[in-house]
């Protein structure tokens, strides 16, 4: 197993974000790795309408960023934490930062928007396990701990 040693966590401030930034905190302290956690500033959106051109823009502002970025509470005190602003499109920044930083690891959450939500939307994290320099661990929702019903094996589900 390759040593992982900077994990970086991209985050919007989503409950998926949330869910996917505790797995790499404990990722981070099993490991000894220190965490990045980034955000991403995207760009103003500039819509055409009947009046002329309308920005709208559709990111948090600088102190509603940092607030965001205060409000993630470590389970782990022994974790090393750093946080980083970047701005610009999500996805290029965010492989950027993880060629720049050298990361081993970029654990991120997703949406998991599919058919025309995701055309019209797009995929960040798509975007980013095509192009990262190192693997991607991407997490849509926490794990299910204590299920009540077990779950059948493949083969019993559909028979052969």
């Amino acid at each position: 197993m390759l040593p992982i040693r900077i994990i970086l966590h991209p985050t919007d401030f989503s409950d998926q974000a949330q869910h996917a930034f505790a797995a790499a905190c404990s990722l981070a302290r099993d490991h000894g790795s220190r965490l990045i956690v980034l955000y991403v500033r995207a760009p103003a959106v500039v819509a055409y309408g009947e009046l002329g051109p309308v920005v709208t823009d559709l990111v948090w502002t600088p102190a509603d960023v940092k607030a965001g970025l205060a409000g993630f509470h470590l389970p782990d005190p022994g974790v090393e934490v750093e946080y980083r602003v970047a701005e610009g499109e999500p996805a290029a920044e965010i492989v950027g930062q993880a060629r720049v930083l050298g990361a081993n690891l970029i654990v991120m959450g997703t949406h998991g928007r599919t058919g025309l939500g995701r055309l019209l939307m797009g995929s960040v994290a798509e975007a980013v396990l095509r192009r990262a320099p190192c693997p991607v661990l991407s997490l849509k929702s926490p794990f299910v701990v204590g299920a009540k019903e077990p779950v059948a094996p493949a083969d019993e589900l559909a028979p052969v």
